[in-house]
């Protein structure tokens, strides 16, 4: 039975950490730093609780059934597994995470340096370049922990230590007494956050990258397959929460230069222009491209696969398609597709995360399908809500939400979708009683 080295576990887990870590992971973590103020640990606990433990228990609930998503979305059938994941991978693909990794990186680390007359023609080669690059490392998926792992990963990681250990080194000023809503409510604040960092979604994706990594390593055994593969996604989180524990104080103590800030771009800026002085900016533009490729790389990778797998069509034929189509976008079209995408990504989000988080027990049901099935149609149907919601349609009057729990945060599925999954437990283990 083929076993990976310790050297391949090493560069296995710095791959996927560094798939996760794409601009918004940097950028969120500062600006609830700075916002909590005193309340930062209180926020950091309430962020890392759902911007880290959901994805990684998403990462070993793909690795525990062998990197195939269509095993998490079995109980609500094939054909609404295939349609929800679709939509899941062409909004996190090449209808918005994709081409929006792109621009933004470019808005953070491009634009300080150049006239903005010459805006348009910039980004144009900027977006050629950068697509061309994440072309070229997509298309060998097998060598993805011999490109990603050894080239990329390494300055990505490398550039994170450093700003991370200039958090923990220099402290431009006190923290100041909080913000509004995190001064009141910073642990639920922080739990919304996290949550729609929408990380439990790119988990699933980056997780069949892994899993073909491990295997194209030559391991076939599906108990070592997900044994790697949950290392792997315990070694990503345990390296994002270090480093947001860095960024929040970082942000935390940014408020003396910083206090103009609207987003954690802009206390990113002000800080690493303190702490390297005039090498910052030059600083931050390398860690935002090479962190925003390797996750537009992984995500190429991932989205390619899916759909080469359930169409046929050749896998080098959807990098070709999904490079191009993002560079276009990221030029043309980018504000259009996102308000398409975003809300189907929280149409979704909930019936996935409860998918994810009821897999690891369908195996003490009598009929998981009926008991998984009814929780996460009922957080499909809020997630509708939540999607119109998020396109500036209102669905519901206003005097309902207004007593739905958890609503103003995107979460008023998680009591309902709770308490039936409670009482499907229930109604499937008194099924059980009467036919022993």
């Amino acid at each position: 039975m083929k076993k990976l080295s310790l050297r391949d576990i090493i560069l296995l887990g710095m791959t996927n950490f560094a798939l996760y870590v794409g601009a918004g992971n940097i950028i969120f973590p500062p600006f609830i730093g700075m916002m909590s103020g005193d309340g930062v640990t209180i926020a950091g606990l309430g962020f890392l609780l759902t911007g880290v433990g959901l994805p990684v228990i998403a990462a070993i609930a793909l690795a525990k059934v062998g990197g195939v998503l269509g095993e998490i979305t079995a109980p609500i059938g094939v054909r609404a597994g295939i349609i929800m994941t679709v939509i899941c991978y062409l909004a996190i693909g090449p209808f918005y995470a994709i081409p929006r990794t792109a621009t933004v990186a470019y808005e953070l680390a491009i634009t300080p340096f150049y006239s903005e007359k010459d805006g348009g023609s910039m980004l144009l080669i900027y977006s050629v370049v950068y697509f061309f690059i994440a072309l070229i490392f997509a298309l060998y998926p097998a060598k993805i922990l011999d490109t990603v792992g050894k080239f990329l990963s390494p300055i990505k990681i490398l550039a994170l230590f450093i700003l991370c250990i200039a958090a923990l080194v220099f402290a431009p000023s006190a923290p100041i007494e909080g913000i509004e809503p995190f001064k009141s409510e910073p642990f639920a604040q922080g739990i919304v956050n996290g949550y729609l960092t929408l990380d439990t979604l790119a988990s699933l994706a980056f997780g069949t990258v892994i899993v073909d990594a491990i295997r194209n390593r030559g391991v076939n055994d599906s108990k070592s397959v997900t044994k790697y593969a949950t290392i792997s996604g315990l070694m990503a989180g345990g390296g994002l929460m270090f480093i947001y524990i860095c960024l929040f104080k970082l942000g935390n103590e940014s408020y003396g230069i910083a206090s103009n800030a609207t987003n954690g771009a802009e206390i990113l800026s002000a800080y690493v222009n303190y702490a390297f002085g005039p090498l910052g900016n030059f600083f931050l533009a390398i860690l935002i491209i090479v962190a925003c490729l390797v996750t537009a790389i992984g995500l190429t990778c991932a989205c390619s696969a899916y759909f080469h797998k359930i169409t046929g069509i050749g896998y080098t034929k959807f990098v070709l398609a999904i490079a191009i189509f993002s560079c276009a976008i990221s030029n043309l079209g980018l504000t259009q597709l996102i308000k398409v995408s975003i809300p189907l990504l929280i149409t979704v989000y909930p019936a996935f995360v409860v998918m994810v988080l009821t897999s690891f027990f369908r195996s003490y049901f009598v009929n998981s399908i009926k008991v998984v099935a009814p929780p996460t149609i009922l957080s499909l149907l809020f997630g509708v809500v939540d999607g119109f919601d998020a396109a500036g349609i209102q669905v519901l009057p206003k005097a309902l939400t207004d007593v739905l729990p958890l609503y103003s945060s995107d979460l008023a599925w998680l009591i309902p979708s709770s308490i039936l999954f409670v009482i499907m437990i229930v109604i499937d283990r008194a099924g059980a009683k009467k036919t022993a």
